[in-house]
């Protein structure tokens, strides 16, 4: 690792397993040789191969999460490492320690505060074309909900500075948190860039944890919660546009045979219209008024957000733990207090 990220700065690697033992004791071995000022950390998350033992003897330090989901693991992980620079990997040998070098450096260079590794050739490298059609999907539904930021929101192989670690919120349980870290980049504005990385198959003998259909039907429930939360103008004005368009459908054939006969035969059809129409006028004015909430929550957790401590950028000076400490007072009182610590 170059001098400018290695030594002056805490690096730790965290890695979420989950019955990966076949591959587990090479990927603690990879990104210790990539990264040997790193701290490596394994959360086992209730693993049943001895994944736990093998990353022990691999080199790194294991602890447990016992709430089953990667969600769990992500949020334990944020709340108990303390650290200047994280990255965050899979524990199934798919992505390369070799590329984690470049990843902190996008972070350090281009002053971001996540580095997402988009993973090339998907389908192609990782014989995945299932999931790799649902992640197009998804990545295109994401950029059309919220924002162009991002082309590979489930990637697991991303660095990240302090202060995005820590204003995470982290309330997802599966494998939609990837998804909650790019709504949480996009919602606070921050300053975020993608590499892109190889992407390589499962050893044998490990199997892919992703439910398509169960991990699909959560993400999709992430993305109406998080749009509820950051966007609700959006989801409430359209959802007004689609009631007030049901109810001008229904009164406008009601209207026109008023118009011609003087008289309302359909009734019924009418006060649903009616309904419709009420709320219409209902979601907009939830829309405007949480609106508002959203915008004033954004702004106190950006607030929050900019007072954790960030990436020291100046590669000229070094960290505050490597600094010489400065004796304060008189010089007569200093010099006093060198006597007597002879």
């Amino acid at each position: 690792m170059d001098s400018f990220a290695a030594g002056h700065r805490r690096i730790a690697v965290l890695l979420p397993c989950y019955n990966e033992a076949p591959s587990i004791a090479a990927v603690v071995r990879g990104f210790r040789s990539a990264l040997p000022e790193a701290r490596i950390y394994v959360y086992d998350n209730n693993s049943t191969d001895g994944t736990a033992l093998l990353a022990m003897l691999a080199g790194a330090e294991v602890l447990r999460e016992r709430r089953q989901g990667k969600g769990h693991v992500v949020r334990r992980m944020f709340a108990d490492i303390d650290a200047d620079i994280y990255l965050m990997a899979d524990g199934d040998g798919t992505y390369g320690p070799d590329d984690a070098e470049d990843l902190i450096r996008t972070l350090i260079t281009e002053r971001a505060d996540m580095v997402v590794g988009t993973r090339r050739d998907l389908s192609d490298t990782a014989g995945r074309h299932g999931h790799a059609l649902g992640n197009r999907l998804f990545n295109h539904l994401y950029r059309r909900l919220f924002a162009d930021g991002f082309t590979d929101i489930f990637s697991g192989y991303r660095a990240f500075s302090r202060r995005f670690v820590k204003s995470f919120p982290a309330v997802s349980d599966g494998f939609e948190v990837e998804t909650e870290m790019s709504v949480h980049a996009f919602r606070l504005k921050m300053p975020v860039c993608e590499l892109p990385l190889d992407y390589g198959r499962r050893l044998e003998g490990s199997a892919s944890k992703l439910s398509t259909l169960g991990d699909g039907a959560r993400i999709l429930l992430m993305f109406a919660m998080l749009l509820k939360e950051t966007r609700p103008f959006a989801l409430f004005g359209g959802l007004a546009l689609v009631l007030m368009a049901a109810g001008l459908g229904l009164a406008l054939p009601v209207l026109t045979e008023y118009l011609q006969t003087g008289l309302v035969p359909r009734l019924p059809t009418w006060v649903l219209s009616l309904a419709l129409a009420g709320l219409s006028a209902m979601s907009l004015t939830a829309g405007v008024v949480l609106d508002s909430v959203a915008r004033g929550r954004a702004e106190l957790l950006r607030l929050h957000y900019l007072s954790a401590p960030h990436i020291s950028f100046d590669v000229s000076r070094p960290a505050a733990a490597d600094r010489p400490k400065v004796e304060k007072g008189s010089p007569p009182a200093i010099a006093l207090k060198r006597k007597r610590r002879a």
